[in-house]
């Protein structure tokens, strides 16, 4: 699929979601999760894996246009994820160590040269996977019905207010045309096979 590439939209006209985001041949997955869950350590993973990088912690969707615009920062690990990435990727750069916040140990991964160099090209949506790490867990890949993850995405939404009633019906329109799943995991190399076989 061929990329597409435009200026970066006006933050304050997307819809934005609070959820990581990558691309692979012009395809993109949206990973709503909440704390604690694993989104971040699998979101760097799989920037690691050949993923393009929009975001770990932002959607930011065009109403106009239902396509997703990157705004790649530095990944934000926590706690146990820190040690578990610099095993795979001894040779990522990593910020300083902040110990003691409100997350715990907290830690910055560097965003891809690939991420950074295509961060004007758009994406269009075609899963939404809600992922979960659980110790120990065999891994689940199981559909999730789409009414309940349009509210759980309406809900997770920063700013549908300004959007209103276009908003959601844009929104609606993702999750109809998007594969949605639950992901549950506790290997990664696991995680980023089920996320292989996704995108082939």
């Amino acid at each position: 699929m061929q990329p597409v590439v435009c200026q970066l939209a006006n933050k304050s006209s997307t819809f934005t979601l609070h959820s990581a985001v990558l691309e692979r041949d012009g395809r993109a997955v949206i990973l709503p999760a909440p704390p604690g869950s694993g989104k971040s350590t699998l979101c760097a993973a799989l920037m690691l894996d050949g993923w393009r990088l929009l975001s770990d912690e932002m959607a930011l969707l065009d109403p106009r246009t239902g396509l997703l615009t990157a705004s790649p920062r530095p990944i934000s690990l926590k706690n146990a994820s820190i040690d578990i990435m610099r095993r795979r990727a001894p040779d990522a750069v990593m910020g300083p160590v902040a110990l003691d916040t409100l997350k715990g140990t907290v830690c910055h991964m560097q965003v891809s040269a690939d991420s950074t160099a295509r961060a004007r090209e758009l994406a269009t949506p075609a899963w939404i996977i809600y992922p979960r790490y659980v110790a120990g867990a065999p891994l689940t890949l199981s559909p999730r019905p789409k009414a309940d993850a349009l509210l759980n995405l309406h809900r997770n939404s920063f700013n549908h207010h300004v959007h209103g009633r276009q908003g959601f019906e844009t929104l609606a329109d993702v999750v109809e045309r998007c594969d949605v799943y639950d992901l549950h995991y506790s290997d990664l190399d696991e995680a980023l096979a089920c996320f292989a076989r996704l995108s082939a």
